[in-house]
């Protein structure tokens, strides 16, 4: 059975009978044949391209990919497919699959997020697009935990910047840029407190070493900013600390 199999495999192959080729790659696929059906449908989507099996075709190809877990190549089909057939069958599933694909190919953290970006962007678009969707809990749920991968990225770079501190230059300035654009462009975070703290620590730091000219008006904005975390996490985990700050930050502007 199994070199029958092989043998036709390899037979539709050298076959230049398109409907031959593309029944076998539907059986294939249906079959958990993936990568038979990729390859035998990557040769197809061309010739079958504005014929009555061009469409399907296409999003097989698609979808053969993504089974396959081959994201990259999958999110490419089906953004033809949805290009190409804007209101198709298999629009609403392309979409989503294009995005999804991408969230799952979506690395760790401390790694390069474009993949995550662009997941995003395209779970997104199928939100906007198909609103009514029995999918959007799912595409909404995976958007939010991109984005927190995406502000943990964020953290890590603010907490590199104030881990080396003055070393070549002020990297506590660069650490409370980080952190104030996080907080901007994801004010909802899970890690907004994380951020907050951050800032605070690194004003901190920054009064602390600065020249005896500055170092009261640094030292007041750091008590400004102890007040405005203590306000927004009055219950926070990080009470203590952030005390801590404030009593020494205060001795040195006669509160």
């Amino acid at each position: 059975m199994i070199l029958g199999s092989c043998g036709e495999y390899t037979k539709v192959l050298k076959s230049r009978d398109i409907d031959y080729k593309f029944q076998y790659a539907k059986r294939a696929y249906d079959e958990k044949k993936f990568l038979q059906a990729s390859t035998i449908l990557s040769d197809l989507v061309i010739p079958l391209r504005g014929g009555p099996n061009g469409e399907e075709a296409l999003f097989l190809l698609g979808m053969s990919y993504y089974e396959n877990k081959d994201f990259l190549n999958s999110a490419l089909q089906f953004k033809t497919y949805y290009t190409r057939y804007p209101k198709g069958k298999y629009t609403e599933l392309a979409r989503f699959y294009s995005g999804y694909g991408y969230y799952l190919d979506s690395p760790e953290p401390q790694l390069d997020q474009s993949n995550t970006i662009k997941a995003i962007e395209e779970l997104q678009g199928f939100l906007d697009y198909f609103p009514k969707s029995d999918r959007v809990t799912v595409a909404q749920n995976a958007i939010f935990e991109m984005q927190d991968k995406l502000t943990l990225k964020q953290l890590q770079n603010a907490q590199l910047y104030y881990n080396l501190g003055n070393f070549m230059g002020n990297n506590y300035e660069s650490a409370i840029i980080v952190a104030q654009n996080a907080l901007k462009e994801y004010p909802y975070s899970k890690y907004k407190e994380d951020f907050e703290l951050l800032i605070l620590k690194s004003k901190f730091q920054e009064a602390k070493q600065s020249v005896n000219e500055r170092q009261a008006d640094r030292y007041r904005d750091v008590v400004d900013e102890y007040y405005s975390f203590k306000n927004n996490y009055p219950d926070s985990k990080n009470a203590k600390e952030a005390e801590t700050i404030y009593k020494i930050a205060s001795k040195h502007i006669g509160n």
